[in-house]
């Protein structure tokens, strides 16, 4: 065990929730306490953005604060809830938006762009922000910016969730590919279509059609735009749907749509 008894199911996520959401441990009198929950969280990201989820755990953080272990737990319950903490701190706020209310298609590629980036900065991330959990403070303003971009489409509040979760989606899956590659930093869609060139040069006879397509973007220069090019897509076919609801009048709930099924 890495901590004191780990609590599973509700009574877990009721205690991530006071921690994420709940003050920090109150000081006491006296002498400023040498450890604080902020400090612990800086240590355990600096950790994490320099080895890796795998290298922390509450020994370690020990080791680099110089204090017992069990110290740690009068400010942070045990790992799971440190780890919530430290997603919060490393997404930190959303961007301001700057485009008006109406351009919600700028301002929800502004989101993406911007969580992409994290993402590919803290790879470790996209391993503690999946499943169902309690959001915490940052988080949750991510995805208020988020779902308010579309608050001006006449999309319902289902649709408007769905399809932040959507372009999430595309956002934490090219930002996946990018993290498990051996290199991340070094690895890109121009240095795998150069190996490709190669293979289909000899191999390319029994695979005409993708042959053609790799010959087809390396003329023009079409790598390392799938971020870009799966957004435009997402977001042309928001405004699709934006526009056929325009047309034919409000969704009824109930009825045939996107969050049915």
């Amino acid at each position: 065990m890495d901590g004191p008894v780990t609590t599973a199911g509700g009574a877990g996520q009721t205690r991530t929730a006071t921690v994420l959401w709940g003050p920090s441990p109150g000081q006491r009198r006296g002498p400023k306490p040498k450890l604080s929950r902020e400090l612990i969280v800086g240590t355990a990201l600096a950790i994490g953005d320099a080895e890796g989820l795998a290298a922390l755990s509450m020994q370690r953080l020990s080791d680099e604060l110089g204090c017992a272990k069990m110290a740690l737990y009068r400010h942070v319950p045990g790992k799971a809830e440190l780890t919530a903490l430290m997603l919060d701190a490393a997404i930190g706020p959303p961007p301001p938006t700057y485009a008006a209310p109406q351009d919600w298609r700028l301002r929800l590629r502004t989101w993406a762009t911007a969580l992409f980036a994290i993402f590919s900065r803290r790879p470790w991330t996209l391993e503690i922000s999946t499943g169902v959990r309690v959001l915490g403070p940052n988080e949750l303003g991510w995805l208020e910016t988020g779902v308010g971009a579309l608050s001006h489409t006449g999309l319902s509040g289902a649709e408007r969730l769905d399809a932040v979760v959507l372009v999430l989606g595309h956002v934490r899956n090219l930002a996946q590919q990018g993290a498990s590659a051996p290199d991340p930093a070094a690895v890109t869609e121009r240095d795998l279509a150069t190996v490709m060139s190669g293979i289909l040069t000899e191999h390319g006879d029994d695979y005409p059609h993708v042959r053609a397509a790799f010959a087809e973007a390396s003329r023009d220069a079409g790598q390392d735009d799938a971020l870009d090019f799966g957004l435009a897509r997402i977001l042309d076919g928001l405004a699709a749907l934006i526009d056929g609801r325009g047309e034919h009048g409000p969704h009824r709930p109930g009825g045939a749509g996107p969050g049915s099924g």
